[in-house]
């Protein structure tokens, strides 16, 4: 059962999935190809530079165009993004990415056919979860989550296509199954490379290739005071009842426990927090794991005291 900060955050995760699909339909935000420039809110997002070729515009007029019109909003975009993630982590990951979304859905399925949320895992997980319930695993859940697997493979290419051609072109081709070559080697090969990677590689994309991810680590992490995970060692013994709930719900494969250096891919999901949470009776006040900011998040950013690093138990 979903907590309420796990419903919300459900929502917002369909709802930017749904607007990465459709934000090209509506020119909210695409280049095209052909155009040879952006579309912005359903308008044509050019830099003016053909009136500067052609001699209809002074250098300075041009100049201070291509501040307005692509330094300017880079540098915003950017500035608030960095922003955020030095303030508040990887939000974007955790809340909104439609990479992120499927990441979690497959996890979900794979647990549910063999007991492990990842291929790579070493160990299956329990089936008991935090709420009391049970999950046992289903090899006929297999074919759902290989199905969803080339399904959103599928979606993700298609999508990135009509980001750099017209997509009402894209989608009337496809349904008559007349993509030109180029549009189907492109969509096929995506395909293909999309569920080689949602497959086996999904996590590491996340960890280590995917730069909006990383430099978003790097802001938290330049910030002590930013939200983190806090775990409350003083209650730990408490955790002797668990079965490691924490641990199991991280959809990063991620040990909540641990300091902040060791949770530099944290996308900020809760989902460790929520557990905690349904372990402890639903009782938020009884969570020994939760967010925090300001002075008390300096402590998730050093070892605690007189435990050495490297010798620190689960």
């Amino acid at each position: 059962m979903r907590t309420n900060t796990q419903l919300k955050r459900f929502w917002f995760q369909a709802g930017f999935f749904v607007l990465f699909i459709i934000a090209p339909v509506f020119n909210i935000f695409r280049y095209d190809l052909n155009a040879g420039h952006f579309f912005f809110l359903g308008f044509h997002w050019t830099l003016g530079l053909e009136q500067f070729q052609l001699g209809l515009m002074s250098p300075a007029i041009a100049a201070l165009n291509l501040f307005v019109r692509a330094f300017l909003p880079l540098f915003l975009v950017v500035g608030l993004f960095l922003y955020s993630a030095w303030r508040w982590g990887r939000l974007y990951c955790g809340w909104l990415c439609p990479h992120f979304s499927v990441v979690e859905l497959i996890n979900d399925l794979m647990f549910r056919a063999s007991g492990k949320p990842s291929l790579w895992e070493k160990n299956p997980l329990p089936e008991l979860q935090p709420d009391r319930t049970r999950i046992k695993p289903n090899k006929a859940y297999w074919l759902i989550a290989l199905l969803a697997v080339f399904l959103f493979a599928f979606v993700w290419a298609v999508s990135l296509l009509t980001y750099l051609l017209p997509p009402y072109e894209i989608y009337v081709n496809l349904w008559n199954a007349e993509l030109t070559r180029n549009q189907f080697i492109f969509i096929a090969a995506a395909t293909f490379l999309l569920t080689i990677e949602f497959t086996f590689a999904r996590h590491f994309f996340c960890r280590y290739g995917c730069a909006v991810g990383f430099f978003q680590s790097l802001a938290w992490m330049s910030n002590r005071r930013a939200m983190v995970v806090s775990f409350d060692r003083k209650q730990s013994s408490l955790c002797k009842k668990c079965n490691n709930a924490c641990d199991n719900a991280c959809p990063m494969r991620l040990k909540p426990r641990d300091i902040k250096r060791r949770m530099f891919n944290c996308t900020q999901c809760g989902e460790c927090v929520s557990a905690c949470t349904q372990q402890q009776g639903n009782e938020t006040e009884l969570s020994l794991i939760q967010w925090v900011d300001g002075e008390a998040a300096l402590q998730q950013s050093q070892p605690p005291v007189g435990i050495p690093l490297k010798k620190r138990s689960r």
